[in-house]
């Protein structure tokens, strides 16, 4: 599995090559971080299963997922990882790291069968044209008001 933490502040992304690596500031970190908020022990991040695991060595200022101090923590894709004052986004799997205001687009069944229409010729899409679309019977909206995209 590929795993990338991108900078939040626009660096360069740091590679995660090893199945365990230990952040901090001491200078035999395995990813050395030379920030005064960072503990010289701060977390480790473990590569295991498909999945990106982090947890905090007890640091001074805190190990955050997406806002929230966390002691250990599953990382998904996208995810928020605050060490200390240091952030990053995490980026997982092949190819490209996705830009942190891309998202799945809802569209409704007419719509899409009109694009589904417009690229009828030659698309192997045209096919799908013929089968019945149906409304996702999931609800967009919850029970408390807010929705999930």
């Amino acid at each position: 599995m590929r795993a990338r933490l991108i900078p939040l502040d626009g660096g360069q992304p740091i590679e995660l090559v090893k199945d365990l690596t230990l952040v901090g500031r001491r200078e035999d970190c395995d990813l050395n971080l030379d920030h005064k908020s960072v503990s010289k022990m701060h977390c480790v991040l473990v590569k295991t299963d498909g999945l990106l695991l982090v947890r905090d060595l007890g640091s001074t200022n805190g190990t955050r997922v997406n806002g929230q101090r966390i002691r250990r923590a599953a990382l998904l894709p996208n995810d928020q990882l605050g060490i200390a004052a240091v952030k990053f986004r995490i980026f997982l799997g092949p190819g490209e790291p996705l830009k942190a205001d891309d998202r799945t687009q809802m569209i409704q069944p007419a719509d899409f069968k009109e694009l589904l229409s417009a690229n009828r010729e030659g698309d192997s899409l045209g096919e799908l044209i013929d089968r019945p679309i149906v409304q996702n019977s999931l609800p967009d909206n919850y029970e408390d008001g807010t929705s999930r995209s």
